[in-house]
């Protein structure tokens, strides 16, 4: 293979990367976009379709500066050079596509940006890096070195501190010899951090770590999920609800992206009598459905279900709620389970929910909401639905990632 060669782009694929048409079929540079000329080089060690761009020659008038100094080398954003306007309608478009290549035909609503003040939980990685070093950041772009960072312009300014006490955190641990994983959370009561990858630690290191999170004021710090010390619960806010949270747990990326999402669901719950949640988490659909409707909740998330019911039953104006550990994957509620409800919202891992969908699309429930972080198993789940006498209202997606290719959505289906 050359070591350059010049390329045309003709469009962004659905992964963010400039894609050029060759004889030999598709070629992917990531940082290009469409009606570019560019200069592109072998990527080592990777598939021979794709490229790195050396050079822009001919730039798109589309193009805008990165705003973060870390972008094209760290992983964590993948289009921060790309004007507003075509990439919201080119994230838009990859959900129109997608549905059509599944022959779903149906509206899919304006891209609802759900950034906001940006993104409330972050993963950083701890490693030691070449000659002893070690490096505390984010995956590079393509591999799995440590780009280390010490500011990320994507965060919610409740995040503040939270780069800083992860270093801290580190530097003890990494000792040790092994990768570590920093789970941050922010919440109303400060900084939720989770670690993970250490093993078991000393006495002496559980001493010296909390000694760490009282001097960054962490309101808790947990490894492994194991407690090594709480100033003050980790609380966020759902609807009228506080929600303590589980060690490690799942939450929507934004503040802004729950909310949209949440709006979108209440939505088209909004005549519903008695919702099954499923997948819940900790309830950022259910806790808000409940100020209307009954609700009961599954998840397999033990802890997800513990602090959903607490929260329930600790908020008064609600109407019942009622929280099961259930694993929906290997027993999904089936269609005689499925007779109490008038209403079903899913909200799967990436997966989907295609054993789950197979039950509601062979019960009698009238209404189906989807929430969906992978468009491509939506798909394939909502054509289980319609084939099952459902029909498709609408989608509309919501972008909580932004600079990413990954897209959420919600989807409303009647019989």
């Amino acid at each position: 293979m050359a070591e350059s060669e010049r390329l045309v782009i003709d469009h962004v694929g659905h992964q963010g990367d400039g894609v050029a048409i060759s004889g030999g079929g598709n070629i992917y540079v990531p940082y290009a976009l469409g009606g570019e000329t560019i200069e592109a080089g072998p990527v080592p060690g990777h598939h021979p379709d794709r490229r790195q761009l050396l050079k822009v020659e001919t730039a798109s008038v589309e193009r805008v500066a990165p705003f973060c100094p870390h972008f094209g080398v760290c992983g964590g954003c993948a289009i921060q050079h790309w004007d507003a306007e075509p990439y919201r309608a080119w994230k838009r478009e990859f959900v129109v596509t997608t549905l059509s290549q599944a022959g779903i035909d149906c509206d899919v609503a304006a891209l609802v940006d759900a950034h906001g003040a940006g993104r409330r939980r972050i993963t950083l990685h701890g490693r030691i890096g070449t000659h002893g070093v070690l490096k505390v950041g984010y995956a590079a772009a393509g591999s799995h070195d440590i780009i280390p960072i010490d500011r990320c312009p994507i965060l919610d300014p409740q995040l503040s501190g939270a780069i800083e006490a992860a270093w801290a955190i580190a530097e003890p641990l990494i000792a040790i010899g092994k990768p570590l994983d920093i789970q941050i959370t922010a919440t109303n009561s400060g900084l939720d951090v989770d670690v993970r990858g250490s093993g078991p630690v000393s006495s002496a290191m559980i001493a010296r770590l909390s000694r760490i999170a009282e001097q960054h004021r962490l309101a808790r710090l947990t490894r492994h999920g194991e407690l090594v010390l709480m100033r003050t619960p980790p609380v966020i806010s759902i609807g009228a609800a506080q929600v303590t949270l589980p060690p490690g747990s799942f939450l929507q990326a934004t503040v802004a992206g729950e909310e949209a999402l949440a709006a979108l669901v209440f939505e088209h719950c909004k005549r519903a009598k008695h919702v099954a949640d499923l997948f819940c988490g900790v309830g950022p659909f259910a806790l808000r459905l409940a100020a209307k409707s009954r609700v009961t909740a599954f998840d397999s998330d033990t802890g997800a279900v513990a602090a959903l019911q607490k929260a329930a039953t600790s908020t008064s104006g609600l109407k019942p709620v009622k929280a099961e550990p259930r694993d929906l994957f290997r027993r999904p509620l089936m269609p005689q389970e499925l007779r109490d409800y008038d209403t079903v919202v899913f909200d799967p891992p990436r997966q989907g929910a295609q054993a789950q969908v197979t039950q509601i699309a062979a019960s009698k429930v009238p209404t189906a909401v989807a929430v969906s972080c992978n468009v491509t198993t939506f798909a394939r789940d909502a054509k289980i639905l319609i084939d099952g006498g459902f029909k498709i209202e609408g989608v509309t997606p919501v972008d909580q990632f932004r600079h990413t290719p990954h897209v959420e959505l919600v989807a409303w289906f009647k019989r």
